[in-house]
């Protein structure tokens, strides 16, 4: 549980750190990197010991990535839709369903 926690975290920053500059597109290209490597330290401090605590509780690396990429995807839904403003619609329900079939095979005994 304390993996999923983390990396839910992580990717909140992440998100912020790579989508987050897409809101004031008149902010010069230098400052968005640098404002989002800023953003980004703190999504590594929370990745790597994600990863490590995942691999520590027997998930192995592809089953690691599959938990990220879902609670990415869960992230970066609400925050497209709350903060960007973008709409919502059907057909990216259909692909996260299909997402969630990866994940169901990578889990798979």
């Amino acid at each position: 549980m304390r993996t999923v926690i983390l990396l839910v975290f992580s990717n909140v920053f992440m998100t912020f750190a790579w989508y987050g500059n897409l809101k004031d597109p008149s902010l010069p290209l230098w400052k968005a990197v640098l404002i989002s490597w800023g953003i980004a330290f703190f999504e590594y401090c929370l990745m790597v010991p994600a990863n490590r605590a995942g691999f520590e509780d027997g998930f192995n690396g592809f089953q690691l990535k599959m938990i990220q990429e879902v609670i990415t995807l869960t992230v970066f839904t609400v925050f497209a839709v709350l903060y960007l403003k973008e709409p919502f619609q059907w057909k990216y329900l259909v692909s996260f369903g299909f997402l969630l079939g990866a994940v169901y095979f990578a889990f798979k005994k």
